[in-house]
């Protein structure tokens, strides 16, 4: 895999930690299913071996439950991580963890993959999630496995609804849907 994919840099990292991919303002750091169990457990530990501050509320609810499975999902398939974790979205100025993203499975036999992201409330509105979105999907579509991203969003999601506009997503029809809609989502979709 090449070292830099359209200005984003992939960083080796050691042998726990394979790889980051940085850009201009954030290093994104998929975990590995230690490093999950840690984010759901143990944050202090998280984050020394990152060296990164986790300035969020601990998980509780739907996302727990998320990760968990997530967790699950990793440890079953380790080699396929990166398709499986969380990535951590961190700040390169203070190292600080301003939200998440994740690829929900693996590519399918129609080389789709789709990807979630989440911010903290205090770092919204700040370009970071823009900046992560059209780096991970610029790792994505490198890769011969994968021609198209779809995501998902609520119907009333403008903010993220704009992240996926400025990333070069359009909203398509998902088989079942009328005029792009699922209930109160929307789908997206992105190819190179």
């Amino acid at each position: 895999m090449p070292d830099n994919v359209q200005g984003f840099h992939l960083s080796e990292q050691s042998q726990d930690q394979l790889f980051q991919i940085e850009t201009r303002r954030l290093f994104l750091i998929p975990l590995t299913a230690r490093q999950l169990m840690l984010w759901m457990n143990d944050t202090t530990i998280l984050e020394r071996e990152l060296n990164c501050v986790c300035d969020a509320q601990p998980m509780q609810g739907e996302f727990l439950d998320i990760v968990k499975t997530q967790t699950e999902i990793t440890i079953c398939d380790p080699n396929n991580y990166l398709f499986h974790t969380f990535w951590l979205i961190v700040r390169k100025s203070d190292r600080l963890v301003v939200g998440s993203a994740d690829f929900k499975d693996l590519p399918d036999d129609q080389q789709t993959v789709e990807i979630g992201y989440g911010l903290e409330t205090p770092y919204e509105h700040q370009g970071y999630m823009t900046e992560t979105v059209n780096a991970m999907c610029a790792w994505a579509l490198n890769r011969p496995d994968i021609s198209r991203i779809i995501a998902e969003t609520y119907s009333d999601g403008l903010a993220s609804q704009r992240v996926l506009t400025r990333c070069g997503f359009r909203r398509f029809e998902y088989p079942k849907c009328q005029n792009g809609e699922h209930g109160n989502t929307c789908w997206w979709s992105k190819t190179e």
